[in-house]
């Protein structure tokens, strides 16, 4: 972990860039601290994963786009810990996601977390990690934000356990909307809980809208897991 004290015994906050070792190789990752942060309480936690461009090993990409830009912006919005990790290149998360097991374990035991505010988010090749991974850990995280991006039908079932608010751009000609509609159908055919929202002339950057509003925000920080 990164040097995360001053002499004066304050605590740093802001974007911190932390390391992790895993599999004896070191990984690079930003952590983001809110200004506010008191380590006598639990803390909401937001693991991000980035998209196809921001792969790679400085591990300070994932932090330049997407939720990292809009906490620059809104901060005030994100009272939480928020963990950025980075896909190597020429990978995909679904191929990676030990990477994010090794972040959230790090995380998890060197800060008073919340389990039960714990969120997964992501976009584009990140948002088909959102599904993934929350497929594979039904019910760990209290809500799923995929922008994006797309994921398999038959994890319906484990999806549906979670809240979820999915959004992608009419427009969008990287990604069809068409992952994330299908998506949307078989979660909630499953019994599951999801809010869709479809955004016209975004192309693919749905990003930055979607981490931009307020409600969408408000409502990832008002799921509680197991409510």
């Amino acid at each position: 972990m990164g040097d995360e004290s001053r002499s004066d015994g304050a605590e740093v906050t802001g974007f911190l860039n932390q390391t992790l070792t895993m599999v004896g190789e070191e990984r690079r990752y930003v952590l983001y601290k809110p200004w506010e942060y008191d380590p006598s309480k639990s803390w909401p936690f937001i693991m991000f994963l980035h998209g196809a461009g921001e792969r790679g090993s400085d591990g300070l990409k994932p932090s330049d786009v997407g939720i990292g830009r809009a906490i620059r912006h809104y901060a005030s919005r994100f009272p939480a810990l928020v963990a950025m990790p980075q896909c190597p290149a020429e990978s995909w998360w679904d191929q990676s996601l030990g990477v994010v097991d090794a972040v959230m374990e790090a995380v998890l035991g060197a800060y008073p977390i919340d389990e039960d505010r714990m969120y997964l988010t992501g976009l584009s090749m990140g948002g088909y990690g959102t599904w993934w991974y929350g497929a594979k850990h039904p019910g760990k995280f209290a809500a799923l934000l995929p922008i994006c991006g797309g994921g398999q039908p038959e994890d319906a079932e484990e999806l549906a356990q979670t809240p979820i608010w999915a959004v992608h751009g009419e427009d969008d000609s990287v990604v069809s909307p068409s992952e994330s509609r299908r998506m949307v159908e078989a979660v909630r055919e499953a019994g599951g809980t999801v809010k869709y929202t479809e955004l016209t002339d975004t192309g693919h950057d749905s990003w930055d809208p979607a981490y931009s509003d307020p409600d969408i925000i408000e409502w990832l920080f008002e799921q509680r897991r197991g409510r």
